[in-house]
């Protein structure tokens, strides 16, 4: 009997001695392929950006379809009911809802020659916030860094023309590696009705810094770097309701492709990023508008 224990502790602990040795060995290569010195300038070609164009040009069709028909206006609303009663709770609770998508062309997956697309979909509910104190939070950019640091280093309105802005963006990244990339946007907000609100922006200038902070950064030039962000547009939709307001972003961007060979490796780590970017905007969203509404109910 205690000989069978010992083989059995004696297996567990190979197992996980083996499991071990696999996570390192994988961490390795990752940091092999992705340290900056590894990762060289990618020219981001012109059948990257027709595809991406195509992939966005379907996007923007359907949800042009899905505003005008109206019902349902969030992604949740349209779910089968278990899955949206689901989505209901763990919205209540203060949770993000988001989902992986993707857009077809015609009946084929759109394919991305020398790209990676990643469209993401997410959900907040934002309780006892109106939609117009949501917006008004939404359009701050000037003071968005103090409420999403540390992905966003800095903030600032360029242009403001009624609905229309156009703003600027430091985005900074360090999972493994750090990324900083200097981006402007072309947003639009468009009413709907008092409980009703969509916007739509679009990355127009994507370059990553090198040396950022520093007297010397320098701007790669746009589409010939490590090709970390290359495109990024962003669909918002808000919705009061329920004793609040639910906020849902679709985000579609585009990235470089895997080394052949290596998506079964560190795909799941590539697809992680976008994923976690989206989930930690909505959450830092619904933090930003309780705490405005702390702070005006505390005055």
């Amino acid at each position: 009997m205690v000989r069978h224990l010992e083989e059995k502790h004696d297996t567990r602990k190979l197992r996980t001695l083996g499991h071990r040795a696999r996570k390192l060995f994988i961490t390795a290569l990752i940091l092999c392929l992705l340290a900056p010195s590894a990762v060289n300038a990618e020219d981001l070609k012109p059948k990257t950006i027709d595809a991406f164009n195509r992939y966005v040009q379907l996007t923007e069709a359907q949800i042009d379809s899905e505003l005008a028909r109206r019902q349902p206006f969030l992604w949740v609303e349209g779910l089968p009911e278990n899955r949206r009663e689901s989505a209901y709770r763990d919205l209540r609770d203060g949770k993000v809802v988001i989902d992986h998508l993707e857009t077809l062309d015609g009946e084929k997956k759109a394919g991305v020659p020398g790209g990676l697309i990643h469209h993401w979909t997410g959900t907040i509910f934002i309780p006892g916030a109106t939609l117009a104190q949501t917006i008004a939070f939404e359009q701050d950019y000037d003071n968005q860094q103090q409420y999403f640091r540390p992905d966003v280093m800095r903030s600032k309105i360029l242009q403001h023309d009624g609905n229309d802005f156009v703003i600027e963006l430091r985005f900074y990244k360090k999972k493994i590696i750090t990324t900083v990339i200097d981006t402007t946007h072309d947003v639009h907000y468009q009413p709907v009705d008092a409980t009703h609100e969509w916007s739509r922006s679009h990355a127009t200038h994507i370059q990553e810094v090198n040396d950022a902070g520093k007297a010397d950064e320098k701007l790669e030039p746009e589409g010939h770097d490590r090709g970390f962000l290359w495109r990024m547009n962003t669909y918002w939709r808000f919705e009061e309701k329920d004793g609040g307001t639910y906020v849902e972003c679709q985000s579609i961007s585009l990235t470089r492709d895997i080394p052949t060979g290596l998506g079964w490796m560190i795909g799941p780590y590539v697809n992680s990023v976008p994923r976690e970017s989206l989930t930690f905007t909505l959450d830092r969203t619904r933090s930003g508008v309780l705490q405005r509404i702390d702070s005006s109910n505390a005055h």
